[in-house]
């Protein structure tokens, strides 16, 4: 049992509760940050606005997001990065990381994995994700993407899907696909069920009835149906899908 009085209880969070992110601190150290990370196409910068203040602009082909500064500072505030020109130059750097995905890097570089449909997070589709460091984030056609477009950025990103690199692990009747490099991507080597297949075999594990165990983020569990469906039972959200069903399912 904790011998701290409630008041000092609250006085010890509050002291390793870090303070509020400034908005001066804010502008002043993107400022300095964003020309190093305005790279190619990206404009990233400061913007004055008469309404709402200092404005984040990222802007990149089609692709605009403008944050007021103020608004900024309040989620950093609320997300716990110290007020400090360090921590926060990181979140600006992950913050430009995550921007939107223009649609001709998704037609560049887009690989095809397999994402949660919805926030059950009861069934999995696929989706194009463009990698940028470790982070991936996931492509939505704009309005200037019309069918074509969509569907040759999603071949190319099937195609791409099978060369996008992981590493496999045989433990027992268990096969492990992973990605030490952006973990989203072990699910990308699905997109040719065969030659993962054919990988697994070599590695001296023959799958009869062949079933995946699916977690975006993790690493691709393949086994026979008998063991998937204990591996489907660990209480983690994932989907178990038989070989056969991972070319019917849909577009996220």
């Amino acid at each position: 049992m904790s011998s701290l009085h409630p008041r000092s209880r609250a006085g010890l969070l509050q002291r390793l509760r870090p303070g509020p992110v400034d908005v001066d601190l804010l502008r002043e150290t993107a400022t300095a940050v964003l020309p190093g990370l305005a790279t190619g196409g990206l404009r990233a910068a400061v913007s004055a606005d008469p309404v709402r203040g200092p404005v984040l602009v990222l802007a990149e082909d089609e692709r605009r997001v403008r944050t007021p500064l103020r608004d900024l500072a309040e989620d950093m505030t609320d997300a716990g990065v110290p007020p400090t020109a360090a921590a926060v130059a990181a979140a600006l750097t992950d913050l430009v990381a995550a921007r939107p995905v223009t649609d001709a890097a998704a037609a560049a570089t887009g690989v095809a994995v397999l994402d949660w449909t919805d926030r059950a997070r009861a069934a999995v589709g696929w989706r194009v994700v463009v990698r940028r460091g470790e982070r991936t984030v996931g492509w939505a056609p704009s309005d200037r993407a019309d069918a074509a477009v969509v569907g040759r950025t999603r071949a190319a990103a099937l195609g791409r899907a099978a060369d996008a690199g992981g590493v496999l692990r045989v433990e027992g009747p268990v096969a492990l696909w992973s990605h030490p490099g952006a973990p989203m991507l072990a699910s990308a080597a699905l997109a040719d069920p065969a030659r993962l297949l054919a990988r697994i075999a070599d590695a001296g594990l023959h799958l009869t009835e062949p079933h995946v165990v699916v977690t975006p983020v993790r690493p691709v569990a393949c086994a026979s149906a008998a063991v998937a469906a204990r591996l489907g039972e660990t209480g983690e959200a994932c989907v178990r899908l038989p070989w056969s069903r991972l070319p019917d399912l849909r577009w996220l």
